[in-house]
């Protein structure tokens, strides 16, 4: 019941707030090259394995999802919140984007090249994520690639810990507890990006991006 609990109300404040973070966050990518160029990376991977589709989880409104397509991949975006799908219907009229939750995926096993899942498991609750884990790797073709950017804890002995965000109660992990959790999942970790924090960033934590080929 806690997870549950935690997904509707993770969904609600998302669907209160979509129109300001749709204006808030649609051209963040302009003062961000590290994150660019590992996007960049994940989608000469995937086109190189030679099948393009990618599912961006948790695509908000869209724009991070359009940034895939014009990396040359066949991207499609998924989330909880029918408000940001709607925004980014909207905004993106030439893409697919479906309502849906991470822990169970509306995909068949094994027809995505590449999952992207940036900063959406952050509202996850510890015990529900290997669940999610599971589905990224059912989802995914043998060599595909899982992308996943999120915030790190402030020391590797802490495997996460709760933090305020503005929309719903969030979480940080350690690279290293989430790289093993990944490979527990059938994910191997191919690289890793840790992006310190700029001295105007409201919070201080490091940004992390997990590269992960499916086994």
């Amino acid at each position: 019941m806690v997870e549950h609990d935690a997904l509707s109300a993770t969904r609600q404040a998302y669907d209160e707030a979509a129109a300001l973070y749709a204006q808030l966050f649609r051209d963040e990518l302009r003062d961000m090259p590290l994150d660019r160029a590992i996007l960049s990376a994940f989608a000469e991977l995937v086109r190189a394995n030679g099948n393009g589709q990618v599912a961006d989880l948790g695509c908000g409104p869209g724009h991070i999802t359009a940034h895939l397509g014009e990396l040359g991949l066949a991207a499609f975006g998924v989330d909880a919140s029918s408000e940001m799908i709607e925004l980014a219907r909207q905004a993106y009229q030439d893409l697919r984007f479906d309502v849906g939750s991470m822990a169970a995926l509306d995909i068949a096993d094994g027809v995505l090249g590449g999952v992207l899942s940036r900063w959406s498991l952050i509202h996850t609750p510890p015990r529900e994520l290997p669940v999610i884990l599971a589905e990224f790797h059912r989802v995914l073709a043998p060599g595909g690639h899982l992308l996943l950017g999120f915030s790190a804890t402030d020391h590797p002995s802490h495997p996460t810990q709760v933090f305020d965000h503005r929309v719903a109660q969030a979480y940080r992990w350690s690279p290293d507890h989430l790289a093993a959790m990944l490979r527990e999942s059938g994910l191997a970790e191919v690289a890793r990006l840790v992006r310190e924090p700029r001295p105007t960033d409201q919070r201080q934590f490091q940004a992390i991006y997990l590269l992960a080929e499916r086994i």
